[in-house]
């Protein structure tokens, strides 16, 4: 009886169809106008480093398809854990030994092949800051791009999914 049972859940597990990633043939990022406003305090250096976290980070969860979609990816906000370079020439007090808690707010869309367009929002920010003290620069933005990068290869693009 078991034996049968089990090979029916199996059966139908596999008549299930499964979830497949998004197509992407190209991925865009860029960062959003409020935080390309703060560049003379983060540095354009942290801020093309961030976009290319995040290029990567997606690329790397989601397999290119030639004939795939086009996913524009902007970051919103982000947070530092440790003071940047810039940040530690320009704000009196700070050290490589200060530390916070960071994250990151990234928004955009995915265009499939069809035109069809998908809003895509995502945020997330540390809440315990006993974690930060052994944290990089930027250790809590480069977990909200891998926890996106997670729910776009689940085809889960809306925060509210």
């Amino acid at each position: 009886m078991r034996a049968a049972l089990a090979s029916a859940l199996l059966l139908l597990a596999a008549a299930q169809p499964a979830l497949a990633a998004p197509a992407v043939s190209t991925v865009k990022v860029s960062i959003g106008p409020a935080l390309a406003d703060q560049v003379d305090e983060i540095g354009q250096r942290d801020l093309d480093i961030l976009t290319a976290e995040l290029r990567r980070t997606v690329e790397k969860r989601i397999s290119p398809s030639p004939d795939g979609g086009v996913l524009t990816l902007v970051i919103d906000d982000a947070r530092p854990n440790r003071p940047t370079p810039q940040q530690l020439m320009t704000t009196q007090g700070l050290s490589m030994s200060s530390f916070g808690i960071g994250g990151a707010r990234i928004s955009g869309d995915y265009l499939d092949p069809a035109g069809n367009r998908t809003p895509i929002a995502y945020s997330w920010y540390e809440t315990d800051i006993r974690w930060a003290p052994y944290s990089s620069t930027w250790h809590d933005a480069e977990a909200a791009f891998d926890r996106l990068a997670v729910r776009l290869a689940r085809d889960q693009f809306d925060e509210k999914r």
